[in-house]
């Protein structure tokens, strides 16, 4: 790997450390207010909500400049985030800010990556990042439980950092700090020699101005559902994420009824599925190669089929190995996916589009799932029941994914066969 990757590697690390801190910290802080359920719930939705407004903008701002830069400026939207939490702004609000810093960051995150490696360094790369980013996942949320907990909170409040007058609005200001060191690292990425793409981009006789940006991103859209394999792992890591974004919070709330836990002992579980997603990062990243990444349709419906079995679950001695499994299936699965769908993105726009487009599907997802979820807590669903659909949903989802990646081997061979010959070569370093 070429060094400027190790540099991204620490910049996404404490980015998405203190963004998983700063969700469980958001949901104590809510918690900590009387607010009702539907209101934490809905994190998750809000968080997505720029990711899916400015989906046809984000894309483009990340292929107009250099990639490092547009991750400053998106670490520095966080920490403005952050701040008008801190200072009284309601915790909905200002986390969907830290949602747009996060939704800019994202097209630059990922994109440079196939600006920097060849594809068939791809899956390699995204087992890395996807390994590394899960850790911070475990790590993010035993900190941001941590940070609110009995241990740490009362030297937090000991402190005096003005408006921190609870230890959620205290351990909020430590997580500045956090994304303050993810913001140095970004200056420190490379400049690659990917040429820059004017932001008001003019493609295809698309116009210019809003309209132009508009219909470009709508054609990248277009594009990649119509690649015969790029709507294939589209599907499935829009599904994986949509589902994946509302579990975290999910757990939560079965953790709560199930072992009666508060927010920073259920914390560490939402950290035991991560760390088995890591492994399976991981192993998907040594194992796997780009053109087979299709062969890991059926461990998503052997997620789905998993999932149901948490309502079953009652003993922490049982939970832990069941999630950390659970985990494991779902890394092994979006790992393979993404790098293929980066690929063919790559392959059919530039690197920042496409991820912006992958995002917006994927937010899509997150959102209406997200909203499904308030209401339906909002209207008495248990935390059971929303266990229930998620791993029907899954389980079925993938497995129609399944069948539309045969039928499309069996009416488009040709092309698909050529794809995946693409795949396997560095044709396009």
């Amino acid at each position: 790997m070429k060094r400027g990757f190790y540099t991204i590697m620490a910049a996404q690390f404490f980015s998405s450390l203190a963004d998983n801190a700063l969700f469980v910290v958001a949901v104590e802080l809510l918690r900590g207010t009387g607010a009702g359920e539907w209101q934490q719930a809905a994190l998750v939705p809000m968080f997505a909500l720029f990711y899916v407004v400015l989906a046809p903008f984000v894309g483009a701002f990340a292929d107009a400049m250099p990639k490092g830069r547009v991750m400053f400026i998106s670490n520095a939207i966080k920490v403005l985030g952050c701040l008008l939490m801190l200072w009284g702004t309601h915790p909905l609000l200002a986390y969907s800010l830290v949602g747009l810093g996060a939704a800019a960051y994202s097209p630059a995150k990922y994109g440079i990556l196939t600006e920097l490696l060849p594809p068939s360094q791809l899956v390699r790369a995204n087992g890395w990042i996807e390994g590394l980013t899960i850790s911070s996942i475990i790590l993010g949320v035993l900190l941001g439980g941590q940070l609110v907990g009995p241990a740490i909170a009362p030297y937090l409040l000991g402190l005096g950092v003005p408006g921190a007058g609870s230890a959620a609005k205290a351990a909020i200001a430590v997580l500045v700090l956090v994304y303050a060191a993810a913001a140095l690292f970004n200056l420190g990425i490379p400049r690659t020699k990917a040429p820059l793409m004017p932001f008001w981009h003019n493609t295809h006789q698309n116009g210019t101005g809003l309209a132009g940006l508009l219909q470009d991103f709508w054609r990248c859209n277009r594009s990649l559902w119509s690649d015969k394999l790029g709507q294939i792992s589209l599907s499935a890591t829009t599904l994986f994420w949509g589902v994946s974004g509302n579990l975290r919070y999910i757990v939560l709330a079965w953790a709560a009824v199930a072992l009666g836990y508060n927010t920073t002992q259920a914390s560490a579980l939402v950290g035991v599925v991560a760390l088995g997603t890591a492994a399976g990062a991981v192993l998907a990243a040594i194992r796997m190669r780009l053109q087979y990444a299709t062969r890991a349709i059926p461990v998503g419906i052997a997620m789905g089929l998993l999932v149901l079995a948490m309502n079953f679950i009652h003993q922490l001695w049982v939970a832990v190995p069941f999630l950390i499994m659970l985990g494991a299936l779902g890394g092994y699965l979006v790992v393979p996916m993404n790098a293929l769908l980066q690929h063919r993105g790559h392959c059919l726009m530039g690197a920042g589009r496409s991820i912006a487009v992958q995002n917006f599907n994927e937010q899509i997802a997150i959102l209406s799932l997200g909203v499904l979820y308030s209401l339906a807590s909002l209207l008495g669903l248990t935390a059971y029941g929303a266990i229930t659909a998620c791993g029907l949903l899954v389980a079925i989802c993938m497995w129609l994914i399944g069948r539309w990646y045969v039928y499309n081997c069996r009416n488009f061979g040709g092309e698909m066969r050529k794809l995946l010959t693409i795949a396997r070569s560095d044709k396009h370093e």
